[in-house]
């Protein structure tokens, strides 16, 4: 019994460690892309908090500082609120 509540320990602490490192590598991802996509905006503060919440979510971000949205789908038809107040959301 005590060994097989060791190796079931065991295992949750490796699943942990794994997925831990995972979000941190995706973390460090959506920084560096962002960083660059960034770069040239007026609202830099604004810019970075959207495009890190976009990444996040779709797990991608295009390329340059401006347009190229075709390149991540998710990110391109992600949009704040309905009707009038409709705005893209990932800049």
């Amino acid at each position: 019994m005590k060994v097989q509540h060791c190796a079931t320990l065991s295992i949750l602490l490796l699943i942990f460690l794994f997925t831990s490192s995972m979000a941190r590598s995706a973390a460090g991802f959506c920084d560096s892309k962002c960083k660059v996509r960034c770069s040239k905006a007026s609202l830099q503060d604004r810019c970075l908090k959207f495009c890190g919440l976009c990444c996040k979510a779709c797990k991608c971000v295009p390329s340059g500082t401006y347009g190229n949205k075709d390149e991540c789908p998710c990110y391109r038809d992600m949009y704040t609120g309905v009707g009038i107040k409709r705005r893209p959301k990932c800049p």
